[in-house]
C-alpha cells in the first residue's frame, strides 16, 4: 500500500438501511455514479451487507455499506437482518431508505431508534418519488415520524442525489474535529523519529499500516519523520545534531528503545497513540487496573481486528497468554477473535486485550469499547499492556498528561 492511498479503516463509512426493494442499491449506484450494487425488481436481491471502497466527490474516500432488507424473511432472513444490524457498529453515517409509495414501515421506526441510541448521524431518503403525485407532504410525513432530516429522491431520474451527498458531508465531522495520530502532539519542524522492527507479519518490503500513517500525519503536520530500526536508535539520535520532539516505536521493543532513549526526550509506541486515536485512552489507561485483580479460571479475550498469518512466537496466542501469567501468577483462560468478529457475550470476561485497531475505522473500534464498558469489562490494547508489564507505561504516557495523571491514580 503507496501513502497516497487510504486503507478502509481511514474512509467514511456510509452504510444504507431499508426494507426490501426500498431502493437502496439505486441510490448507492445514483450517488456513487457506478454500477456498485444490483438492482432488481426482484425482493431481497442483496442479501449480505455488501462493502465497497470508492471516493465520492466532494466527499472523499469513503466505504459505502449495502445491506440486506430490514423485512426480510424466514430463518435466513432473521440471519441477514442481524448482520445488517451489525453494520451500525461501523457506520460513520446511517440512511434510512423509504419506498415513497409504501411510506415509513415499523421497521424503519425501529432501526432509526437504534441509530439513535448509537448516536450515529442519519438521514432519510424518500425514494421513488417520481412515481408519486405530490412528494413534498410524503417527505414531511416521513421526517415526523422518524425524527430525522429527509431528502426526497428518485434514483431512477437522478433527482435529489446532489442533495443528498450535501446532507451527508453536513453530517460528517468538520477537518478541525478530526482526531490526529500524533499531529496534534508536534509543531511544525519538530524532528520526529520512528522505530520500526521488520514486522514478519507484514509484505515483504511493505510497512505496517500503523506505521505507514503515522509517517503521514506527521508529514501533513510540516514536521520531520526519521525512520530507523532500534538497534540504530542509538547512532541515530547521536547523528540528527537536534533533540527529537518525540520517539515512536514499536510495542515490541519498547524496552531497548526506553533504554536508549535519553529521559529528556518524550518516548510513546505506535500502539499507544492508536489508543487514543482510534479509541479511548483513558478508559484503556483505566483497564490496567485490572490486570492486578486477575484471578484463577478468569477468562481474558484476546482480539485482532485483522487476521493475519500467525508466527511461531504469535504476540496474541503466545507472548500475551503468557505475560499475563507471569505477571498474575494465575491460571488464566484465553478466547480469541478477529477480523469483524467481535464477540457476542462481552460479560463472560475478565479482561479484554485487543490490537491497535489500525484495520478498523474509529467508530467500529469505539463500539467495541462502548460494549466493554456496558458490562464493566475492563479492555486494554497490546501497547498498553507490554508498556505495562515492561514497567514503563508512565513514561509512555508522558506525551498525554490526563491519561498518565490517570495511570498514577491507579497506584
Amino acid at each position: 500500500m503507496s501513502l497516497n492511498s487510504t486503507p478502509r479503516s481511514e474512509r467514511v463509512h456510509i452504510a444504507l438501511f431499508g426494507r426490501r426493494n426500498a431502493g437502496k442499491s439505486s441510490i448507492i449506484n445514483a450517488v456513487t455514479e457506478q454500477e456498485i450494487s444490483i438492482v432488481s425488481e426482484v425482493k431481497g436481491t442483496t442479501t449480505d451487507p455488501v462493502y465497497k471502497s470508492i471516493e465520492i466527490l466532494p466527499i472523499g474516500p469513503c466505504v459505502i455499506i449495502d445491506t440486506a432488507g430490514l423485512d426480510d424473511k424466514g430463518e435466513l432472513g432473521e440471519l441477514r437482518i442481524k448482520k445488517t444490524i451489525e453494520v451500525l457498529d461501523k457506520a460513520d453515517v446511517a440512511i434510512i431508505v423509504v419506498d415513497g409509495a409504501v411510506g415509513v414501515t415499523e421497521e424503519d421506526i425501529n432501526i432509526v431508534k437504534v441509530i439513535k441510541e448509537k448516536n450515529i448521524p442519519v438521514l432519510g431518503v424518500l425514494n421513488k418519488i417520481d412515481e408519486l403525485v405530490s412528494y413534498d407532504e410524503a417527505a414531511q410525513e416521513m421526517a415526523k415520524k422518524l425524527s430525522i432530516q429527509v431528502v426526497p429522491a428518485s434514483a431512477a431520474l437522478n433527482k435529489g442525489i446532489k442533495e443528498i451527498k450535501n446532507k451527508i458531508i453536513s453530517l460528517l465531522p468538520q477537518e478541525e474535529d478530526k482526531f490526529k495520530i500524533v499531529g496534534d502532539l508536534i509543531n511544525p519542524g519538530d524532528l520526529v523519529v520512528l522505530v520500526t522492527p521488520i514486522d514478519k507479519a507484514a509484505p515483504k518490503g511493505r510497512l505496517i499500516l500503523p506505521q505507514q500513517q503515522t509517517i503521514r500525519d506527521i508529514l501533513e503536520s510540516d514536521a520531520i519523520a526519521v525512520v530507523t530500526k532500534e538497534h540504530e536508535l542509538r547512532q541515530t539520535l547521536e547523528s540528527l545534531g537536534r533533540k527529537p520532539k518525540l520517539v515512536i516505536t514499536d510495542s515490541q521493543v519498547f524496552l531497548k528503545v526506553s533504554a536508549d532513549t535519553p529521559k529528556d526526550i518524550m518516548l510513546t509506541s505506535f500502539s499507544i497513540l492508536f489508543a487514543r486515536y482510534k479509541g479511548d485512552l483513558a478508559e484503556m489507561v483505566r483497564g490496567i487496573k485490572a490486570i492486578k485483580m486477575l484471578k484463577d479460571g478468569d477468562k481474558i479475550l484476546v482480539s485482532e481486528g485483522c487476521t493475519h498469518h500467525k508466527q511461531a512466537d504469535d504476540i496474541a496466542r503466545v507472548k500475551i497468554p503468557r505475560w499475563l501469567r507471569q505477571l498474575t501468577g494465575k491460571e488464566l483462560s484465553f478466547e480469541y477473535s478477529s477480523g469483524v468478529v467481535f464477540t457476542d457475550d462481552v460479560k463472560q470476561y475478565s479482561l479484554i486485550v485487543h490490537c491497535g485497531g489500525c484495520m478498523l475505522n474509529r467508530t467500529a473500534m469505539c463500539s467495541r469499547i462502548d460494549d466493554a464498558k456496558a458490562y464493566n469489562v475492563p479492555i486494554v490494547n497490546y501497547g498498553m499492556l507490554i508498556a505495562y508489564v515492561q514497567g514503563i507505561l508512565e513514561r509512555a504516557l508522558e506525551p498525554f498528561p490526563m491519561a498518565k495523571l490517570e495511570y498514577e491514580e491507579l497506584d
